[in-house]
């Protein structure tokens, strides 16, 4: 059995703030406010893993008004949501994720996030896709005030063995 989930995010860049994406740092002039390290991948991803088995969103399991969380490792988070995941029986078969971004160019980056979203979650490389496009200079992203990620995750359940069960035969 299989279930999908849509997962969106958007911070404002801004001067003073480390910029992390896929849990890793990026070299640039600015980075993304939020109550956490504001890794929108990572927020993007959750949303998606969390909406996949209607089980609300990030605000609801790690609240901004709760100062727990102010500055945390949004990799912390995700090794929280991907547990909760995991326990309800399910794990992430495959992630499409696109970064909607003007600056910093993603080329060079794309293969570290890859690596790293891998190792924390436990699933091949080959099941994470990362793309990144601008906004042709429209709007706030197009302005360079914000980065925003949208992401798919496809869950498929774990039979009681920890196999994924799948509804295909192997000679289908």
């Amino acid at each position: 059995m299989y279930k999908i989930g849509n997962g969106y995010d958007i911070h404002r860049l801004v001067e003073g703030r480390k910029l992390i994406l896929g849990g890793i740092e990026i070299n640039y002039e600015k980075g993304l406010l939020g109550h956490s390290d504001a890794d929108v991948l990572i927020h993007s991803m959750m949303d998606a893993m969390l909406g996949a088995l209607a089980l609300g969103d990030i605000g609801q399991h790690f609240p901004d008004t709760d100062p727990m969380y102010k500055g945390i490792s949004s990799v912390l988070l995700l090794e929280k949501v991907n547990e909760l995941v995991l326990s309800k029986g399910y794990k992430i078969s495959n992630t499409d994720n696109i970064i909607l971004a003007e600056k910093p160019k993603m080329k060079d980056i794309i293969p570290l996030m890859r690596e790293n979203l891998s190792k924390i979650l436990k699933i091949p490389q080959d099941s994470i896709s990362i793309k990144a496009t601008t906004m042709e200079k429209l709007g706030p992203i197009g302005e360079g005030q914000a980065i925003a990620v949208q992401s798919v995750v496809l869950l498929e359940k774990i039979s009681p063995t920890g196999k994924c069960s799948s509804n295909f035969d192997a000679e289908d």
